[in-house]
């Protein structure tokens, strides 16, 4: 499914990790229809290890025994997602996500359970098994669950083509697969798009299953060398190691959207990853750091969600919803910011110097944006030039965070920043 917007939704990673259950899901959905689905948020999402039994925070647990259907295919623990009980899978829990106008989705890893592979069980629609198509030597680095599946094996389409009928069975709406596209090889100490034939695999079982599913990957980084790949077989694919409430790895995602910029288009979009506002990490470890508030400030917080906004990054919260604070509430219910994922477009860095950056973006109707960073570590004033942007004339300056009042410029734009934080413009000529 090609959309034309960039996903917006909320998963449960960045909060509870491999651990999330049902009554989290169901209260975040309540809260998203609610409060946040007439803004454009929309989707739901299940992340890592919601076949894991015994699965408590951020950390897996190597080796450890998972739920499996009758045909190597992962399903939902019933004690953690009691709904799912007798065979029903996550068809109970998307119904009711459905149900309040959202869309759900689940995070997968690529390939198939070892533990399939251990005990040979057979994939569905063949006469092969699991050991007939896994690929024993491809394996995740941080994650003991499965092996991948070798492409040239008779069966192997077949089993990702049965996966995604049980996931439209379902009524699945978005896959996150993970540990897919870059695989470091420690031998030539560079990295290896090794993922190609996987990802073309699993782009046809969703042709295949006769249900329009967003497909997300999750490689962390992917290779802009591989932009057409990427854009050719999926919807959206990650830039970024796992993006966390650190103002460094803002700093970084500068040069990673400078970099994929030229390949942002509808249905084709580079992710920046998780927005990790609120109150996160109510089950993790992450950096050391246990369940907290973001530890960025709120400068750094506009920051991201502007360069996010511009850059036509997916947006996906990482926070518990159902206590977000006014503030973190209004930051991401801005419409005006959130429209630039939809009506924007040509997104590009204009200005890179010292710890200033600019980035300029227009829509169809002929206006211009303009988001001007301060990296620095003291409030700035800058200014910038309309000859800097292409443009000539008299032009209405609108703050689209909404600091200041609606101005006239003929020559530039003066603009006060605050340490590590953002403004953002929209500019209209003036008739």
């Amino acid at each position: 499914m090609k959309s034309l917007k960039a996903p917006m939704g909320w998963n449960s990673w960045d909060c509870y990790g491999a651990s999330v259950t049902e009554d989290i899901i169901r209260a975040n959905a309540d809260f998203m229809s609610a409060n946040l689905l007439k803004y454009g948020w929309e989707y739901i999402v299940v992340d890592i290890q919601w076949y894991e039994p015994s699965a408590d925070t951020h950390e897996y647990h190597p080796f450890t025994e998972l739920c499996m259907d009758e045909y190597s295919r992962l399903i939902p623990d019933e004690k953690r997602f009691p709904s799912s009980k007798d065979g029903r899978g996550f068809a109970p829990l998307a119904e009711y996500v459905h149900s309040l106008g959202l869309k759900f989705g689940i995070h997968i890893m690529r390939g198939i359970p070892r533990q399939a592979v251990a005990k040979n069980v057979p994939i569905k629609g063949t006469d092969v098994h699991a050991r007939d198509i896994a690929h024993t030597a491809s394996i995740c680095a941080w994650n003991s669950d499965m092996y991948g599946l070798n492409p040239v094996a008779v069966g192997a389409q077949a089993y990702y083509d049965s996966l995604f009928e049980l996931y439209a069975s379902w009524g699945v709406d978005f896959v996150k697969v993970d540990d897919i596209c870059v695989v470091y090889r420690r031998i030539n100490q560079d990295y290896d798009y090794s993922g190609r034939e996987e990802i073309e695999m699993i782009a046809a079982a969703i042709q295949h299953c006769g249900r329009d599913i967003v497909l997300s990957l999750s490689p962390g980084p992917a290779m802009v060398e591989q932009a057409d790949h990427l854009r050719k077989y999926a919807n959206m694919w990650r830039i970024t190691n796992d993006f966390w409430d650190r103002w460094e790895d803002i700093t970084e995602m500068f040069m990673r959207c400078r970099n994929w910029s030229p390949y942002v288009s509808n249905g084709c979009f580079p992710d920046c990853d998780m927005l990790p506002v609120g109150h996160i990490s109510i089950r993790g470890c992450e950096h050391g750091v246990f369940e907290r508030n973001t530890l960025l400030t709120r400068p750094e917080q506009r920051t991201m969600l502007t360069l996010w906004s511009i850059f036509r990054s997916p947006l996906m919260l990482g926070c518990e919803l159902t206590d977000l604070d006014e503030w973190t509430l209004g930051l991401i219910t801005n419409p005006e910011v959130l429209a630039l994922l939809k009506d924007s477009r040509n997104a590009r860095e204009i200005l890179n110097v010292c710890d200033t950056i600019a980035w300029q973006a227009e829509d169809e109707q002929g206006n211009t944006y303009l988001a001007v960073f301060n990296l620095g570590n003291l409030p700035a004033k800058r200014e910038i030039t309309l000859d800097k942007l292409g443009l000539s004339g008299e032009y209405t300056v609108h703050d689209l965070w909404g600091d200041q009042p609606d101005a006239v410029v003929s020559s530039g734009i003066v603009c006060s920043i605050d340490t590590h934080g953002a403004v953002l413009f929209k500019l209209t000529t003036k008739s």
